[in-house]
């Protein structure tokens, strides 16, 4: 399978403007990793639409809280609706399996014995003062972390966290099997980065 696992950074928050004020959400990096070449690629805000035929030709495109987040967002330079991309969100499996949402932070603690190098609030910070390599070296760490959580996953069709009331570290079950792939011939997708 062709898959990407994604996590962007943002210029601005939405204490800036309101809860769930998307349209008013601004890209400052997006980086991807491609299972397809095992690479890192990074996109800033006016390099984004060379990021779309990657997203719209993977099989899979896998994050955490992707899909009401960073997809959503990213859908302000987008002409289609990347949600309906074929995805895997770690966030919503976790939140079907727990019945709560976990900080990724908190999952990758206590399944892989990481921590993230930062949070969303510096990389704003860094934005501001144009310290792109921070914002950049940030959210390739946030990718790398999501992509070893779907990993580890993967293998083990579980991850763990950390109960709050007891302090103990718990499995929690996930299914991140690939969903069977249809050949490029059988699709029905429409490239929406061809010109019409």
């Amino acid at each position: 399978m062709s898959e990407i696992v994604i996590d962007i950074e943002t210029q601005n928050t939405f204490a800036d403007f309101g809860p769930h004020r998307f349209p008013e959400l601004k890209v400052s990096v997006a980086v991807i990793y491609d299972y397809s070449n095992n690479k890192f690629l990074t996109f800033r805000e006016e390099q984004l639409k060379e990021m779309w035929p990657l997203l719209e030709h993977a099989d899979r495109v896998i994050g955490y809280n992707s899909r009401h987040f960073d997809l959503t967002v990213l859908n302000n330079y987008y002409s289609g609706d990347l949600t309906k991309l074929p995805q895997l969100d770690i966030l919503e499996q976790i939140k079907n399996a727990l019945g709560f949402r976990l900080k990724l932070n908190d999952v990758a603690k206590a399944t892989l014995g990481v921590e993230k190098s930062g949070h969303g609030l510096q990389a704003i910070e860094w934005f501001k003062t144009g310290e792109w390599d921070k914002i950049e070296k940030y959210c390739v760490d946030d990718v790398r972390i999501t992509r070893d959580l779907y990993e580890f996953g993967k293998k083990n069709r579980q991850l763990f966290f950390i109960e709050l009331s007891s302090g103990k570290t718990r499995p929690f079950p996930v299914n991140f099997t690939p969903p069977v792939v249809k050949p490029m011939e059988e699709r029905h997708n429409i490239n929406l980065t061809l010109p019409f």
